[in-house]
Parts: C-alpha cells; structure tokens; sequence
C-alpha cells in the first residue's frame, strides 16, 4: 500500500526525471518523473508525495497538493459610546418537580422497562410485528458521489532470491602457494591486466623521479600473465562452490553469471571446474522449470483475484528472456486489463494500468473502444509518452505514435552505482610500489621473480578499474519492473 512521505528535490536531469532524497534526511533517495511535479518547481524544494513501497524500491506515485498558508487576518472594530455601564443581574426562580426526584423517576422507569422485556410485551406506540418508519426524505442537495473502490484481498509474496556472496578460499591458498614478491602483482592481476600496467606505470615514474632503476614492464607483465590462468581458477571456484550452496534459493542472473564466467580455457582443463560446472548447469535447468510455473501461478493468481498491475507487471518479468505467455493465460490477462480500462474508471486508474501494460507481451491484444469519461493532465501525459507502445489507445485520446525515434523505458526508480572496492591488502605486504636493485633481465628473457623487492609505498594507488579479464564477473542487470502501481495492486 502506498503511504505519504515528505521527500526534497535535490536536482534536474536533462531527460526531465528529478532526484529527490527524504526531507532533512540522507536515505532513502531515488528518481521521479518530473511530469508529476508542479510547475515553478525548483531544486530544494520540499514536496508531500505518494509512495509506493516494494521490493524494488520506492516508487513515487504522484504529488499532493498541501495546504496553502492565508497571512490575510480579518480584525473585528469595536466602537464605543458615552452611556455609562449599568451591570444587569438575574436569579431564576427554582422548579418545583411534583414528580419526585430525577434519579427515582429513571430507577423507576428501568424496573419497568426490565419487567416488561421478562414478560416478552412491547412498549406502546409500535405494535407487534410493525416496522419503522422510514426517515422523509429531505429537499438537501447532494454532491455526485466518488466511485468507491475495493481493494482485492492480498496476495502472498514468494520470498527474495539470495545474491552470490563468494568466499577466498582457493584465492588465499594460491597466493600462500607464490613467494611472497610475486603476491602485490598476483593480487593485481585479479583485477585485470589494465590494473597491473597501470600500477607498474605509476610505479616507474616514481622511480624515475628519485633516480632509480625502472622495473622491466614486459617481463612484469609476462609474469602477470603466468599467474592470471591459476588465479582465474581458484576466483572462479571460489564463486562456484558458493553458488552451489545456495542453488535453490540463488538469484538467477548470478547463478548465469558463474555459468558465463567458466567459457575459459583455465577452467574448461580443470577436473574440478568441469564436475562443478556440470552440477551448476544441472541445478540451473532444474531452477529455471520451476521458476517458470511459479511466474504462471503467480500470473494467474493475481489475475484471479483482481490484481491486474501487479499482473501485467509480471507477465513483462519471465524468468528466462523469451518465454512466452500461454494462449489461454494472455486470453484472461486480456479480458482482465480491458475491464479495468473502462469509461467511468478514475483517470489514476487508467494511468496505473497503462504503464504496467505498456511494457508486457499482450499490449497489442489489448482492444479500447471509448475513452475515459475523466481526464486529466496527468493521463493526458501518459499516453503521450507511451504513444509509440499503445497506437490504438493512444488514438483514443487524440495522441498520434511518433514515427522512429527511441521507445520509451518503464518509470522507476535507478539504483546507485556500485563501487567497486579495490583489494584488501594482505597481511604479509601492503599495497606497495614495486622497485628493482639488480639490472633489468633482457629482453628475450623472461623476468626473474627474485629481481623485484618489495618496499614502502611511495605512490598513491591508481583508481580501480573495470576487469575485462575473461574470469571477470559481469555487472548484473535489474529485472524490467514498474513503479506506477495504485494501492489496489
């Protein structure tokens, strides 16, 4: 269900969104689309909204209008004479009650009432049977009244798949295995060959500076390149035995990433990486069966029970890219969002409905004949933005699709970058820069591990870069979902 926040724009983007963060606060924060937002609307300004709270984030629904403040006071003048005050007094005459004392007479009256309740009679004035009298009707005028809406009963949420949390076990033991000069370039050659040239760049122009030899980056980099293959393992190994103990619950997207991340020669050779890998993709085609007719249930469900955003939402969500809905499923998702779709519906009805069928796979089933008999500039906006998606409701409206250009992408709210941390240094050597006391090795040679000595920093570290390595985790992409739902769904 969604709930009213106070949230702080804090700034534009080109491609009209806003950023906005909790009011004196620094989490939580997103992105809404600037459309819903009054005109004159500047950054810094503080809003009252409607949120919608789910799994992937708060999702603002629209504004609401708060209360404006009036500093006009209207002041009564009292005017004054010249009569002088006469104070006026009275005493009221006291009541006598023949009748007896009020508390007597009400005992009185509820012995009676209780007796004749005992003896089954009726008080006069109505008799046995008779019904009451209906209310006359008063000449007030009323108001139209607004269609109330019923929200379908609830649905239970299949619980969070886990994400890939690896260890460093392999990793550890292989490094333990180098002597310990080679361990600053191996844990280099983790984060990719870009990172080792980078550090042995900056590492010989520090030499340079002070006057000492330089380190010889060929065969620095041939000895990279020598330990990548083992350490492309043992990484490797250590995210697939991680994932085979959270197979049945482990996110999808990460359990294909360790299935993409093994197309590498090193693995492919090692006993151990194929017997793993055989039991992964076994555990994958097992996960991806039953993840889909858990996504039919919950379809299906959902339509059942009248929660049809959350059900075209759904259907635009398959576990597995490409899967198609059945015939008789569509047929009844169909039914379900044009029955939604009607004249008399509100206009955040139709807005709610048309984002979440906009981007699922029975869009060009759905068939509207008349528009709805409320409109806003909210809607109107709507369909203009989905105009390239629904041509035929968009033609409703008097919106032409627009010819080419870019389709338009579901609202919601962006996550933040992921940082990506650089190493932990280990506990034999700190991050340090590498220098030589013996003379560069020729060329044709290949480097001497012994030649390279280990001493105190003497450079800031480079930034991290991305790893383009074959044995590289790839970034995993957020599922297609929406963020224009109204509490009913």
């Amino acid at each position: 269900m969604s709930r009213r926040i106070e949230i702080e724009l804090t700034s534009s983007r080109p491609d009209g969104t806003w950023t906005w963060r909790a009011a004196g606060a620094r989490e939580p924060k997103g992105v809404l689309d600037g459309s819903i937002l009054p005109s004159g609307t500047k950054a810094g300004d503080v809003v009252k909204v409607d949120a919608e709270f789910d799994i992937d984030g708060i999702e603002i629904l629209s504004v609401i209008q708060g209360r404006t403040k009036v500093n006009k006071v209207e002041t009564l003048q009292i005017l004054g004479n010249d009569k002088p005050f006469e104070p006026v007094t009275q005493q009221l005459a006291k009541r006598a009650d023949k009748r007896g004392p009020r508390r007597d007479r009400d005992d009185r009256r509820d012995g009676e009432r209780r007796d004749a309740n005992r003896r089954g009679e009726r008080r006069e004035g109505r008799p046995e049977g008779a019904e009451r009298r209906p209310r006359p009707d008063t000449d007030r005028p009323r108001g139209p009244r607004r269609p109330r809406f019923e929200a379908p009963p609830e649905l239970p949420q299949r619980p969070r798949p886990k994400r890939l949390k690896a260890g460093s076990q392999h990793r550890k033991a292989v490094l333990a295995d180098l002597p310990e000069n080679q361990r600053p370039i191996a844990e280099l050659a983790l984060q990719g060959m870009q990172a080792v040239r980078q550090r042995l760049k900056a590492a010989n122009e520090a030499l340079s500076a002070e006057g000492k030899p330089t380190m010889p980056e060929q065969s620095v980099l041939q000895m990279a390149q020598d330990l990548l293959p083992r350490l492309r393992v043992a990484d490797w190994l250590d995210r697939a035995e991680a994932a085979k103990r959270d197979l049945d619950n482990l996110d999808l997207r990460d359990l294909r990433s360790v299935l993409a991340a093994a197309n590498d020669p090193a693995i492919e050779r090692d006993e151990a990486c194929r017997n793993l890998l055989s039991e992964l993709k076994t555990g994958l085609t097992t996960r991806t069966a039953a993840e889909h007719q858990n996504w039919l249930t919950d379809i299906g469900a959902a339509v059942e029970v009248g929660r049809v955003v959350r059900a075209l939402k759904l259907a635009g969500q398959p576990p597995k890219p490409g899967e198609r809905l059945p015939d008789d499923l569509a047929r009844r998702l169909t039914e379900a969002t044009v029955a939604n779709l009607t004249a008399d519906a509100l206009p955040d009805r139709w807005i709610a409905v048309l984002e979440a069928v906009a981007f699922s796979p029975i869009r060009s089933l759905v068939k509207i004949t008349t528009a709805p008999t409320q409109s806003s500039p909210e809607l109107v906006k709507t369909v203009e933005r989905l105009a390239s998606l629904l041509p035929q409701i968009a033609g409703l409206f008097g919106v032409s699709a627009p010819s080419g250009g870019q389709p338009p992408k579901p609202l919601r709210p962006t996550r933040p970058a992921a940082k990506k941390i650089p190493p932990r240094p280990s506990a034999s050597a700190a991050p340090v820069t590498p220098t030589t006391d013996v003379v560069a090795p020729e060329a044709t040679a290949p480097a001497s591990t012994e030649s390279i000595v280990v001493e105190s920093p003497a450079v800031a570290e480079p930034t991290p870069v991305a790893d383009t390595s074959p044995g590289a985790e790839p970034t995993p992409v957020a599922e297609n979902s929406d963020s224009t739902e109204t509490p009913a769904d």
